[in-house]
């Protein structure tokens, strides 16, 4: 079956079901979009709201934080990680490049090292 023929198998599939699907760089069916929890860091209340509404909007889970620092802390890899933050399993990250205490490429640079 050509690749047309099996994206438009796994579309009637998902429908039928009630669930959205992610499919993975191989093209094989991931988990599901509510499975999916975003970190979205931003210093913009605006964007934050922004963001936050879009992607629950696609059944998607969404935590928002005005900080690299805030973005640390929940992911565990804080100086002083806050016990209540630690491990919150995050799928993918949204960042704003320019923000006041830590830009986002330092932010993502800190996460591939902790």
């Amino acid at each position: 079956m050509s690749r047309e023929g099996l994206d438009a198998k796994n579309s009637e599939m998902n429908s039928e079901s009630g669930n959205e699907h992610v499919l993975d760089t191989h093209g094989m069916l991931d988990m599901t979009t509510s499975e999916i929890h975003v970190l979205a860091v931003d210093d913009s209340v605006i964007d934050r709201k922004v963001i936050e509404k879009l992607l629950k909007t696609s059944a998607y889970k969404v935590t928002t934080v005005e900080s690299g620092p805030r973005a640390l802390e929940i992911l565990g890899l804080a100086e002083s990680p806050n016990p209540l933050c630690v491990n919150a399993h995050i799928n993918l990250i949204i960042t704003d490049y320019c923000m006041p205490e830590m830009t986002g490429y330092d932010l993502l640079k800190r996460i591939k090292v902790g």
